[in-house]
């Protein structure tokens, strides 16, 4: 049922924006990160993405624009990760690893996402590996970030430092 109401919701959102693209970006999300993980291991993806939004935030809707709507961006993502939107202020259930359902507005903020967009990036076995706070309106600079996450960086270095060295390197 979830996922009925999921795709009516895209249908009657997307007309609006069907120019931009960035639609395309987020998966239809069954609203439980378990299972999310799951799909994303069966796809053979690294984990899961998620961006913290709102509908009326300036700055994430520059980003769906100008970053997300690129295919490039799209494929490079949905080659390695399954890419969630989660609402900053949206009533709709989010559940988390541990199994609590909660209003996606409450689920953002136990994880201390307070500004968008914002972005978590997680294990399939639920273990957060990356956050970052802030829009990137550069589309490789954006890769960048997913590079550093896919690749393990995020363990050893900051993303910063990351993004020094690959400017360093000509990379």
């Amino acid at each position: 049922m979830r996922r009925i109401l999921a795709a009516l919701l895209l249908l009657w959102i997307a007309p609006g924006h069907a120019a931009e693209g960035w639609e395309r970006f987020f998966e239809l999300s069954f609203g439980d990160l378990r299972a999310e993980a799951a799909e994303a291991t069966k796809a053979g993806q690294q984990g899961l993405m998620l961006m913290y939004h709102f509908d009326d935030c300036p700055a994430c809707a520059r980003m769906k624009r100008e970053v997300l709507s690129r295919p490039e961006v799209q494929a490079w993502f949905k080659a390695r990760f399954r890419v969630i939107a989660i609402d900053t202020k949206g009533s709709n259930e989010a559940t988390g690893f541990d199994g609590r359902a909660l209003p996606e507005k409450v689920f953002a903020r136990e994880r201390g996402m307070r500004a968008s967009p914002s972005f978590q990036f997680y294990a399939p076995d639920g273990r957060l590996l990356a956050s970052h706070v802030g829009a990137i309106f550069d589309p490789a600079e954006f890769m960048l970030l997913g590079e550093y996450v896919a690749g393990g960086d995020y363990a050893n270095t900051s993303f910063a430092a990351y993004k020094q060295s690959r400017q360093k390197r000509g990379s």
